[in-house]
């Protein structure tokens, strides 16, 4: 049938009338539980001898459903009373509330999803669920991880595993669980977090992995809901977790954080006291070099130092030789009214200056020598930021990234934290340094 749903889906409207004016009546009776004809793609099971399957995805993608119906595919057999490939199956929520109202009755549960002549009966008082082929399975809260100490299973389905307070330890006796059967498996649907546990299961060798965006099962969600998520949070951290169904990781012991950026995501003002253009050049410009971190932020300095505030404006990095980042420096300056552009020179030395004004020989410039390490200019830099006065508008995802690899031991990424070092540059330019020469007026005694 997946073979058969794809090239429907690609069929034209007649053809697809004669393909349903050709099924008898019991065959279009039985095709709205066949999963497998209407599945996207990210829910259907890949093939192979994978022991965990993990469906990673935004909020309203279908991973709810795409659990139930792989239940469905593990317990019940060709006929109702036929035996399936499993005979028992733990469900594990965050509580077993969550598992009863989402994953059993939830309007993309296993009882919404199964056909009147093949669905289980609940017993509330023992917790499980029984089908009509005597299939069974058992409810379970990952808040109380010994309670999977003891049962048996040949299937698992995890729902939510990267919200949950006590998920190592509720994984790893699900784990010592699963032993029943030839080649017992298990199932994930999650939104995605930065949670050990997560990290461990995607990096397993016989862990498998789809995923979609929140976008892609737009077709079963309510177009007004999407239109304002995408609006409130596309181009945001936050929006790229929840809605696109990204794990982002936050470094252990990072200068900044995933909640500590979105705190200050904000609109900038309508005007600004100052714009900087920041520059960490990437003087070689050959093939796998660095980029050039070209990053421009704004500030509001009216009155005393303590309540002057920045923006961070646009990431506008760049691969290229020097006179490719040098141009792209100077668009940036001209389509934002900048103030100023500042320059590290550590590498390049005067040669930076040189390739800016090659392409604007009257541009103010100002160049930079970096003496301490980058962690330990940016600290002060990141301190701003849990002082609130740092804002981000959206769309700077790849900066953001790099930001939060950023630990006081150095950076803990691929490459050199270019964006990071720009960033840097900028806000030391904006804040940091006319603090320090700022006096306080002085208050003459009669």
């Amino acid at each position: 049938m997946r073979s058969a749903a794809a090239w429907l889906a690609c069929a034209t409207p007649e053809v697809v009338d004669e393909f349903m004016a050709g099924l008898s009546e019991g065959a279009l009776m039985s095709l709205p539980w066949l999963f497998e004809f209407w599945a996207l793609p990210h829910q259907l099971a890949p093939d192979g001898a994978w022991k965990t399957w993990v469906i990673m995805g935004g909020r309203g993608a279908g991973k709810t459903r795409a659990g139930a119906e792989w239940v469905r595919a593990e317990v019940e057999g060709s006929c109702p009373l036929d035996p399936g490939r499993a005979k028992r199956v733990a469900l594990v929520g965050e509580t077993v509330e969550q598992v009863r109202e989402v994953m059993i009755f939830g309007d993309s549960g296993i009882m919404a999803c199964s056909p009147p002549d093949r669905r289980p009966v609940w017993e509330a008082t023992r917790k499980r669920l029984v089908w009509p082929n005597g299939a069974v399975a058992q409810v379970f809260s990952a808040y109380e991880p010994e309670t999977l100490r003891g049962p048996q299973f040949d299937a698992a389905w995890v729902d939510e595993l990267a919200k949950w307070k006590r998920a190592e330890e509720a994984w790893d006796m699900l784990q010592f669980a699963l032993r029943l059967g030839d080649h017992p498996r298990q199932v994930v649907t999650t939104t995605p977090r930065n949670v050990g546990v997560l990290k461990a299961i995607l990096n397993n060798p016989t862990t498998v992995i789809t995923h979609a965006p929140t976008e892609a099962n737009k077709a079963h969600l309510a177009g007004s809901f999407l239109a304002e998520v995408q609006v409130r949070y596309a181009g945001t951290r936050l929006g790229r977790q929840e809605l696109e169904g990204e794990l982002l990781e936050d470094v252990e012991g990072a200068l900044w954080t995933t909640r500590m950026i979105e705190a200050g995501r904000s609109d900038p003002p309508a005007r600004f006291s100052r714009i900087v253009v920041a520059v960490d050049p990437a003087v070689s410009g050959k093939t796998g070099a660095d980029e050039c971190g070209i990053v421009v932020a704004g500030a509001l300095t009216d009155g005393a130092p303590e309540t002057w505030r920045a923006w961070v404006l646009e990431d506008a990095s760049v691969s290229g030789s020097p006179l490719e980042w040098a141009t792209a420096a100077v668009e940036a300056f001209r389509r934002h009214g900048a103030d100023r552009l500042v320059a590290e020179v550590n590498q390049g030395g005067k040669l930076v200056e040189s390739v800016v004004r090659q392409v604007d020989p009257l541009i103010p410039y100002r160049g930079v020598s970096a003496i301490a390490g980058k962690a330990a200019r940016a600290e002060p830099v990141a301190a701003l930021y849990e002082q609130g006065r740092v804002h981000h508008v959206r769309g700077l995802g790849r900066l953001e990234d790099q930001m939060c690899r950023m630990t006081v031991a150095g950076y803990e990424g691929r490459g050199s934290p270019d964006r990071v070092d720009a960033l840097v540059w900028a806000l030391t330019e904006l804040l940091l340094e006319p603090a320090s020469r700022w006096q306080r007026p002085q208050v003459r005694s009669l």
